[in-house]
């Protein structure tokens, strides 16, 4: 059997000819950049990608990528994807959401989706605001945020949405930034490349509702000391020569700690292949907030079996067992019927 090469495209080929209509100045800008940038580097079709999104600022992504796409409904892109993913598996399918949309409303529809392991790359926008309804707290507002529907405060204490992927124990999970378009650019190509779920937090500046929530990690004069990269196998260090490093204690708390006061050989190595994910857990909760040092990069990537592929098996084993069905004849059966 002869297959067809996949043809070459550019940026270019993968830009809808719809108008971005999103505020000047939004983070989601570098974030379609990126996307629309890698994907003719990923060896894939048009015609067989598909991005899926919910409501929310984010949501509009799909109007400007020149493949298939549907704008669903609020919080329910990760439900209508499984659908698809698991019964299309030669689609590669992508979903595109906020925080609001994601964790809100939405929360529930995530966590299974994740637990399932279904195919799919999810890429979550946080802002820390409802951007398109106009500055509402978000699920990852920090506590006492004022806002038009918390005028004195928020109360609520947020999701930390790493550590929330990880508790739903997805089998990829990863942080990036906007600020840094090669950073995306690699870790949306992991998360493409992974054959399950797989969830990429994306930090994404508000610059009209919520302006600077991540300046003071991502800020270019900051970033090297407020970011800790995580890469696989490396003892996990950051700042100016790497002078600052992550150690775990006796009780298996990880502290933040000089170099030249522990030695090198004391640093924890990452390493993001470990089934067990308490370990990739306790570096999600490393940060308070986006105000301390915060790690960046996959946090967990391992292997287990695929939703949609253990669908089909079932499938095909049920048929072989009793043969096809007959959908018809079963919707046209009584209102009830025999399962054995």
């Amino acid at each position: 059997m002869t297959t067809t090469a996949v043809p070459v495209t550019t940026r270019k080929d993968w830009t809808s000819d719809q108008e971005v209509r999103w505020c000047p100045g939004c983070g989601d800008y570098s974030i379609l950049a990126a996307v629309q940038m890698l994907l003719p580097d990923l060896g894939v079709r048009r015609e067989n990608t598909v991005f899926l999104s919910g409501i929310g600022c984010a949501a509009r992504f799909p109007y400007y990528m020149s493949t298939y796409g549907l704008h669903s409904i609020h919080g329910r892109a990760p439900a209508v994807a499984t659908g698809l993913a698991t019964t299309r598996p030669d689609l590669d399918v992508w979903v595109v959401t906020g925080d609001g949309d994601a964790l809100s409303i939405g929360g529930n529809h995530l966590i299974h989706a994740l637990r399932r392991n279904v195919r799919l790359t999810i890429l979550m926008f946080n802002n820390q605001i409802y951007g398109l309804t106009k500055g509402q707290y978000s699920p990852t507002s920090e506590v006492a945020k004022v806002t038009k529907s918390t005028p004195f405060g928020s109360v609520d204490s947020p999701f930390n949405p790493v550590s929330l992927a990880l508790g739903a124990e997805a089998t990829f999970v990863a942080r990036t930034h906007d600020m840094d378009r090669a950073h995306m650019q690699e870790t949306f190509r992991r998360a493409h490349e992974h054959n399950g779920a797989a969830f990429v937090e994306v930090f994404q500046n508000c610059n009209v509702f919520n302006d600077g929530a991540f300046e003071k990690i991502t800020g270019k004069e900051v970033r090297s000391s407020m970011l800790i990269p995580l890469v696989h196998g490396q003892p996990i260090r950051f700042g100016s020569d790497g002078a600052h490093g992550v150690v775990q204690r006796s009780d298996g708390r990880l502290e933040i700690v000089v170099v030249a006061d522990v030695g090198e050989d004391a640093l924890l190595v990452h390493d993001e292949t470990r089934d067990d994910p308490s370990l990739a857990f306790a570096l999600s909760r490393l940060s308070r907030g986006p105000y301390e040092p915060t790690p960046i990069g996959v946090f967990r990537a391992v292997e287990r079996s695929e939703y949609g592929a253990e669908l089909s098996r079932q499938i095909v084993e049920a048929q072989e067992r009793k043969g096809p069905g007959d959908l018809a004849a079963l919707l046209r059966s009584g209102t009830s019927w025999t399962v054995d």
